[in-house]
C-alpha cells in the first residue's frame, strides 16, 4: 500500500504533529506501508529523514517565526507532478493549506482521504486572536472543523476525549481513536547528570521540568506561578523550560518581573536523539498544565525516562493520566499544584515509585501496535470506494 502524507508542519519544526508523523511513518514502513510526506521547506538545511519527504517552497507566517506557509501554486505543481496511480490513499495531518491540497489531490485521483485531528483549534483561536470574543471564536472554530471533517472519508482522533469533542461539534464523519504511541528509541536512557552539567544546575538542586512548545496555549505561565509557591518551601528549586515558541520572550519578561530569573532556566530547542532525553532524565518532577493537548506525547516521553509526572488532566491528557500511570493528577490551582510538586521533590521514595510505575505505563503505549492498527484502517478504507470521485 502507498499513502501520501500531507502536512503544514514537519521537522525541523518541533511539535507533536511532527513527532506523530515521523513515528507513524517509521512503524508503517515496518508494517509494509510505503509513504511519501509533502511538507514545507524551512530556512536552512532540511532536517534529515530516513523516509522520502517532498519539500515545497514556503514563506514565513506573520507573527510566528517557527512556522512556514507552503506556496499554493508550487504545491499544486508538485502534487500534479506525482505519477498517476502512485498512491492508494491520502492522509492529511493539519487543517491549513495541506488539508485543502490533500483533499483536492484525493478527489482528482479517486482515492480515499483521511485526516488526523491533531489540533484543538478552538483554543488556539482564543490565544492567537485575542481581540476576537471567545463566543465568536468557538463558533468559527466549530463551523470550520465541521466543514473540513465533512470533506474526508474518515477521521483519526488521538484520544477518546477528542472524539467526544468532535462529535459534540456535530461531526458526522466516522471517527477512529488512535493515539500515536511511543517509539522504541524514546526508552533509551538519558543522562540527567550530563544535562545538569551543561545547564549549570547543581546535582542536588530540586528540578522541575517542562518540555514542549513554548506557546500561549501550553499554560506555562501557570507553571511559573506554581514555581513561585514551591520556592517558599524549597528555595533552591529550579524550573527548566525546554523548547521554542512565540511565548518565550513574554515568559522571560514575566519571570524577570517576578524576580525569578535565578530560578528558571530556558533550555531552548534540544535535539531529540540525545539532549532531549537527558533533559527528561534530569527532572525530579515533570510538570505540565496544557489545556489543549489532543494527546500529550510529552507525558509518555517523560514517563519513559523515569521522570515523575505532576500534571493537570485536560482533554487528551486524560487518556494518558489514568489510574496506575504513576502520575500525580491535580487541578489547575496554583496552591494545590505546588503542594504536589513539593511533595514529589521532597520524597525520594515517592519519586522512585512514580518512576517505576510511569516506565511500566509508557511501555503499554507501543507505537508499532498503533501503526498496525492504522495500516488496517487504510486497508478498510481502500476496500470501499470514496464517496466522491471528481475533478476538483
Amino acid at each position: 500500500m502507498r499513502v501520501l502524507f500531507v502536512s503544514d508542519v514537519y521537522f525541523p519544526r518541533v511539535n507533536g504533529v511532527s513527532t506523530s508523523i515521523r513515528t507513524f511513518r517509521q512503524d508503517l514502513a515496518e508494517a509494509g506501508v510505503q509513504t511519501l510526506l509533502v511538507a514545507p521547506r524551512y530556512a536552512g538545511p532540511d532536517s534529515p529523514d530516513a523516509l522520502p519527504v517532498l519539500r515545497v517552497p514556503a514563506a514565513g507566517v506573520p507573527g510566528d517565526p517557527e512556522d512556514r506557509r507552503m506556496a499554493w501554486g508550487r504545491l499544486q505543481r508538485e502534487l500534479a507532478g506525482l505519477p498517476r496511480g502512485a498512491f492508494d490513499l491520502v492522509h492529511v495531518h493539519t487543517p491549513f493549506i495541506a488539508h485543502y491540497a490533500g483533499v483536492r489531490f484525493a478527489r482528482r485521483a479517486g482515492i480515499p482521504c483521511i485526516a488526523t485531528y491533531h489540533t484543538f483549534f478552538e483554543e488556539y483561536l482564543h490565544h492567537y486572536l485575542p481581540v476576537l470574543p471567545r463566543s465568536a471564536g468557538r463558533f468559527i472554530a466549530r463551523h470550520f472543523t465541521r466543514a473540513q471533517c465533512a470533506q474526508v472519508q474518515a477521521l483519526i482522533a488521538p484520544s477518546e476525549p477528542m472524539r467526544v469533542v468532535l462529535e459534540a461539534y456535530g461531526v458526522r464523519t466516522p471517527i477512529h481513536v488512535l493515539p500515536t504511541g511511543l517509539a522504541a528509541d524514546r526508552f533509551r536512557a538519558g543522562d540527567g547528570a550530563a544535562f545538569r552539567r551543561r545547564a549549570g544546575i547543581a546535582p542536588r538542586r530540586p528540578l522541575m521540568t517542562y518540555i514542549g512548545r513554548v506557546a500561549h496555549e501550553k499554560n506555562i505561565g501557570f507553571l511559573v506561578q506554581v514555581l513561585a509557591r514551591v520556592l517558599r518551601e524549597l528555595p533552591e528549586a529550579v524550573l527548566v523550560i525546554a523548547g521554542e515558541g512565540p511565548a518565550r520572550e513574554g515568559l522571560r519578561a514575566r519571570v524577570s518581573s517576578l524576580g525569578l530569573a535565578g530560578s528558571v532556566h530556558f533550555a531552548g530547542y534540544l535535539p531529540r536523539d540525545r539532549e532531549l532525553l537527558d533533559c527528561y532524565a534530569a527532572a525530579d518532577a515533570f510538570v505540565f498544565a496544557s489545556r489543549t493537548e489532543t494527546q500529550g506525547l510529552v507525558l509518555l516521553e517523560a514517563m519513559a525516562q523515569g521522570a515523575p509526572v505532576v500534571s493537570t488532566a485536560e482533554l487528551g491528557t486524560r487518556s494518558i493520566l489514568v489510574e496506575g500511570s504513576g502520575a500525580l493528577v491535580v487541578p489547575e490551582e496554583a496552591g494545590t499544584f505546588a503542594a504536589a510538586v513539593v511533595r514529589v521533590l521532597s520524597d525520594p521514595g515517592l519519586r522512585e515509585g512514580m518512576a517505576a510505575r510511569g516506565r511500566a505505563h509508557a511501555r503499554t503505549w507501543s507505537s508499532a501496535v498503533m501503526a498496525h492498527r492504522l495500516a488496517r484502517l487504510y486497508g478498510e478504507l481502500c476496500a470501499v470506494s470514496p464517496p466522491q470521485r471528481v475533478a476538483a
